[in-house]
């Protein structure tokens, strides 16, 4: 590879010459094959299309499958998966189509990593130019590998991985790495945190440890010559985005998940945004399923229940757009579309109707009862999921 020849030259320049490459492939094998999958339908899930494909493209890569031979998921048969992928075939893969229309179009073309790894070896077996450094790094690893066994042995290997998950271990995990960095940004400035602070500052933040850096930097200057940073500077600088959290919102609302829509409701009240956003922010997201819904229930162009996002752009979305007086409804990208009519397919008319009542009667105790905008909004979001089911 050019990579490699660059490598093993010598260069004309003084100093060091270091050459890093970020998520090789050369440590892959059909064992990872199952995390490659995961990470595919997790892109997928939240909408990030290019990423999904590229990791789509990395399982074909694992497979050693020549561009000319490649055949969409869907269509690959349960004892292909097996012999390419290692792995049993999922169900319902219609989805996959649309990722696999934009791998063929972008030509991304599979390589033969088994090769080029022995190709590392052979040159660093002969030894790197004096002030030539190589950098590999890899979110999936085979440690069978024999380059693997081989950097072990004459190189340097660091593990950078983190317990991913929300559960009790992995939180421990994240946060005693985020505590360390944000400890070690305060005391290059010099100060401290209020104990009451810093669970909200971690809250608020997440795990984002490039986030921890910036927003504890912030905090430390805002504070100036004080040596303490208190839960009053942390609420007038650290708070969340509007916009992410009213969309975090609606999608906890969509999903069904009471817990997390009443907890990222309590945040937003917390942070200073207004009741009646908040409920208009529930009324659009509601209107909007229903539009969607009634266009659904049209003779012509006609929709169903699973249809795929191919046959959803292609097909069904201009006609409709020909056809609608919703047009403003119609504007944006055709997947995000096509994900708003699978949300909406999920509803029955009656119901939508009846939540927009009910929103409008919340409008009414906030603008005229004493009673709090939480506790009319809590009510509110129990009394609609309650006639659906959570999760």
């Amino acid at each position: 590879s050019l990579t490699l020849a660059k490598l093993m030259s010598y260069s004309l320049l003084p100093g060091l010459q270091i050459y890093r490459i970020n998520d090789t492939k050369l440590f892959h094998s059909k064992n990872v094959s199952l995390s490659v999958w995961n990470k595919v339908c997790q892109a997928y899930e939240a909408n990030r299309l290019q990423q999904a494909v590229k990791y789509l493209a990395d399982l074909y890569n694992l497979a050693a499958i020549d561009r000319d031979d490649r055949q969409p998921p869907a269509e690959m048969t349960a004892e292909q998966w097996l012999q390419l992928f290692g792995l049993e075939k999922p169900q319902n893969l219609q989805w996959t189509n649309v990722l696999f229309e934009i791998l063929e179009k972008e030509d991304v073309i599979s390589r033969q990593q088994g090769d080029l790894a022995e190709k590392y070896i052979q040159n660093l077996e002969k030894g790197l130019p004096k002030n030539n450094i190589l950098i590999l790094s890899a979110e999936n690893i085979d440690k069978r590998k024999r380059l693997f066994s081989y950097i072990k042995t004459n190189g340097i290997i660091v593990d950078c991985s983190v317990a991913e998950g929300s559960g009790a271990a992995a939180q421990r995990v994240q946060k005693s790495i985020l505590q360390e960095m944000m400890q070690e940004t305060l005391q290059k400035f010099g100060k401290t945190m209020e104990q009451g602070a810093i669970d909200l500052f971690f809250e608020r933040v997440g795990f984002h440890p490039v986030a921890v850096v910036i927003e504890t930097e912030k905090l430390a200057l805002y504070c100036a010559d004080r040596p303490q940073i208190t839960l009053k500077d942390l609420n007038e600088m650290v708070g969340r985005s509007r916009e992410d959290a009213l969309f975090e919102l609606t999608d906890s609302f969509g999903k069904r998940q009471l817990g997390k829509t009443l907890t990222t409701l309590a945040h937003l009240l917390e942070n200073g945004v207004h009741g009646l956003a908040i409920l208009a922010t529930m009324r659009n997201y509601i209107r909007k399923l229903l539009i969607f819904k009634s266009m659904q229930l049209q003779p012509s162009p006609a929709y169903h229940k699973g249809m795929n996002a191919k046959s959803f752009q292609e097909s069904y979305l201009p006609q409709l757009k020909t056809q609608s007086d919703w047009q403003e409804m119609l504007k944006g990208h055709p997947y995000a579309l096509h994900m708003s009519f699978v949300k909406a397919s999920e509803f029955k008319v009656a119901t939508l109707k009846s939540w927009l009542e009910e929103i409008l009667l919340a409008e009414f105790r906030l603008k005229g009862s004493g009673f709090s905008d939480q506790l009319v909004l809590e009510q509110l979001i129990i009394s609609l999921l309650r006639k659906l089911g959570t999760r």
